[in-house]
C-alpha cells in the first residue's frame, strides 16, 4: 500500500512552521511527524502539501493510496487500523479524517462515499504552533519506547552523576562525560554521535538528535528537544529546536519552538510568563489574531532562517516569521512578520538577496547547499507575508 501525509486543516494555524514545511516534518518528540509513520509503517511517505513545496516534498502515488492526517501521531492502534484499510474505507476519530484509502487523490474525501470506522482511543493532535512544546513529552515518551525497544543502551561513562540510568539511551557515538544525567522525571534519548561536554545538568524528558551538542555549563530540563545538528547552551526548558539550529551561549529559552537554521545570539532570553500570570495570547495566521492559547507558561515561536543579536530580550507569546534578523536593544513587538529587520524601534524588509547569502553562508557550514529549490520555497514566503509587513 501507498502512504500518503496530507497537511490537514492545521496547516495554516501551525505556520510560521509550515511555511517551509509539510506538517508531517513537524519535528515532536524525538522523531519528525513523518519518521513516526515511517518506522511504524517500515516504509517511505510522500506529501500531499502546498504546490511551491511539492518540489522539495514530491507526491507518490499509486492505484490504491492512504491518505493520513499529518497532524496526527500514530500509535500501535491507529498504524494498525490504517494498515488493514481497503478502498472505500476511511478511519474517523472525534471530528478528525485520521485516514482514507482511495484510488483518486483528486476527488478528494467525501464521507458519503466511504465506510468509516470509528476510533475510540486517545491520539495525540498538533493543531497549533504550542501544541508542539506542550504536548512534547507525551511524543517524547513514546518515541523514546519505539527506538529503544528491544535494543540495548551504549554504555554511560562513570565519570557522570546518574539518576535513573534505565530510562537512559545512548546511540553509537554519542558522548557525555562530567555530566548529571537525572531520567526519574522522563527519558534522557542521545542520539547517534551527539555531544554532552562536560559539566552539564540535564533533567529528563530529553531528546539530543543526531550529531546534536550540548555545549559546557548547560541547564536542561524537560521535556526537550533538540533537532539533528542543533547545538545549545545556557538554560532552555520544554522548548523544541528543530534541527540544524544554535542556542549555543546563555540566556533562557522557555516554552518554545524553533524551526531550522536558526541563531538565538548571546544573553538573549525569552519570557514565557506574564508578570500578572494570566493566560497567553499568541498570534494566529489562520485568524490574523492574537488568539488565547491557554497556557500561562508559553514562549517564544521562531520560523527557519531567523536569527537574533547578544542581548536580545522577547515577551511572552511572541511569534517570529521565516528570515528575520532581529538586533537592536529593547522588546520587540509580539508577531514580527517574516522577511523583517529590526528590533524595538522599528522594522524594515530584509531582501531576499541579502537573506540568500546568509542562509547559504549558514547552510554551508554544516555541509548543506542552499539551491534553487530552497530559494523558491523562500521567494514564495517572502511574497506570502508582504501583507503583514509595514513596506
Amino acid at each position: 500500500m501507498n502512504y500518503i501525509l496530507t497537511d490537514g486543516p492545521y496547516r495554516t494555524n501551525l505556520l510560521p512552521f509550515t511555511f517551509t514545511r509539510p506538517v508531517g516534518d513537524i519535528r515532536i518528540g524525538i522523531l519528525t511527524i513523518r519518521e513516526k509513520w515511517q518506522k511504524r509503517l517500515g516504509t517511505e511517505i510522500s506529501s500531499l502539501t502546498e504546490d511551491y513545496l511539492a518540489k522539495k516534498y514530491p507526491l507518490h502515488t499509486e492505484a490504491e493510496n492512504v491518505v493520513i492526517h499529518g497532524s496526527i501521531l500514530p500509535t500501535d492502534v491507529l498504524v494498525k487500523a490504517v494498515t488493514n484499510l481497503s478502498l472505500g474505507q476511511s478511519i474517523i476519530w472525534q471530528d478528525h479524517v485520521v485516514a482514507y484509502c482511495t484510488a483518486d487523490l483528486k476527488k478528494g474525501y467525501h464521507p458519503n462515499e466511504y465506510t468509516a470506522i470509528e476510533l475510540a482511543e486517545d491520539l495525540i493532535c498538533i493543531k497549533n504552533t504550542w501544541d508542539i512544546f506542550s504536548k512534547n513529552e507525551a511524543a517524547l515518551r513514546v518515541d523514546f519506547d519505539l527506538l529503544t525497544k528491544g535494543r540495548k543502551s551504549k554504555p554511560i561513562p562513570d565519570t557522570n552523576r546518574v539518576i535513573a540510568a534505565e530510562h537512559i539511551f545512548l546511540e553509537e557515538g554519542a558522548q557525555v562525560e562530567h555530566s548529571i544525567l537525572n531520567a526519574s522525571t522522563g527519558p534522557i534519548y542521545l542520539g547517534k554521535d551527539s555531544l554532552v561536554m562536560e559539566g552539564n545538568m540535564i533533567r529528563g524528558a530529553l531528546a539530543l538528535c543526531d550529531h546534536a551538542v550540548v555545549k559546557m555549563g548547560a541547564k536542561m530540563y524537560g521535556a526537550t528537544t533538540v533537532g539533528p545538528y542543533g547545538k545549545v547552551g545556557g538554560e532552555i526548558s520544554n522548548s523544541v529546536i528543530f534541527g540544524y539550529s544554535s542556542k549555543g551561549h546563555d540566556g533562557y529559552l522557555g516554552n518554545s519552538v524553533l524551526g531550522e537554521w536558526c541563531n538565538i545570539g548571546a544573553d538573549s532570553n525569552n519570557s514565557n510568563l506574564k508578570n500578572n500570570y494570566a493566560k497567553v495570547r499568541l498570534w494566529n495566521y489562520a485568524t490574523e489574531r492574537f488568539d488565547q492559547t491557554g497556557l500561562q507558561f508559553c514562549g517564544l515561536m521562531m520560523g527557519d532562517h531567523s536569527k537574533t543579536a547578544i542581548n536580545t530580550m522577547f515577551n511572552t507569546g511572541t511569534v517570529i516569521g521565516v528570515n528575520v534578523n532581529v538586533y537592536t536593544p529593547g522588546f520587540p513587538r509580539n508577531f514580527i512578520p517574516s522577511f523583517s529587520w529590526g528590533g524595538a524601534s522599528g522594522f524594515s524588509t530584509y531582501q531576499t538577496q541579502k537573506a540568500f547569502e546568509a542562509a547559504k553562508v549558514m547552510m554551508a557550514r554544516r555541509g548543506v547547499e542552499f539551491d534553487d529549490t530552497e530559494a523558491d520555497i523562500l521567494n514564495h514566503v517572502f511574497e506570502a507575508s508582504k501583507k503583514w509587513r509595514k513596506e
